[in-house]
């Protein structure tokens, strides 16, 4: 198997070039980045394969699920993975993967830049059976927007679901609680502020000010 050290310092190097004048933070010295909008991410990870080199997976993540991991959410692009087979070869390939992701950062600003944008494309997305937390960002984006019916059908579609595993039980309390305040839009805010904050302590991101606007 090729040394992957050098696969990283490459990515790294691409991605310094295409991502920091966009004001991503890599993590650590990982292969994962983040656009951080406060109280969403924009999530870039150049995915490593079995063998050396990388793909690319750009998305966003809605911090009110209060975990202490980043997740796609949302996706807006996945390539699979380019070989590393010397420095001269993977160098130009890495440097295209960072412009596509920064490309598809830039697009997910575009496409979210408020939360009526959010709650419009969470809303307007097919049914997907058996992706429970579709139906809870669903639930949560229009009780936001003061759309307290839709907020609360969702809410009861994840309550139906058969709770076979302990994270589907952790779910359902908190659309339970969720469903039972969604009318009270100032309520529903507060929810989503103080689980936003506690996602943001969980990833140590610096805390800021939230508008859930």
């Amino acid at each position: 198997m090729a040394d992957r050290s050098p696969v990283l310092r490459i990515i790294t190097s691409a991605a310094r070039e295409s991502l920091k004048p966009l004001g991503l933070a890599q993590r650590g010295r990982s292969r994962l980045w983040t656009d951080d909008h406060g109280w969403w991410l924009g999530v870039v990870e150049f995915t490593p394969p079995r063998t050396a080199g990388s793909g690319l997976h750009v998305g966003a993540m809605w911090l009110w699920h209060d975990v202490d991991h980043l997740a796609f959410h949302v996706d807006a692009v996945r390539i699979g993975p380019e070989p590393f087979r010397t420095e001269d070869q993977f160098t130009p390939l890495a440097l295209e993967l960072s412009r596509q992701a920064a490309a598809n950062v830039t697009a997910l600003r575009d496409k979210f830049p408020a939360l009526q944008d959010i709650a419009q494309h969470l809303t307007s997305r097919p049914d997907r059976r058996g992706f429970l937390w579709d139906c809870f960002d669903v639930g949560i984006a229009a009780a936001l927007v003061g759309d307290s019916d839709t907020a609360r059908d969702q809410f009861e579609r994840v309550l139906r679901e058969d709770p076979l595993a302990p994270w589907v039980v952790e779910a359902q309390g908190r659309a339970r609680e969720l469903h039972s305040m969604a009318p009270d839009r100032d309520a529903v805010t507060a929810w989503v502020i103080q689980a936003v904050d506690s996602c943001r302590s969980k990833l140590g991101l610096d805390p800021v000010p939230l508008a859930i606007s």
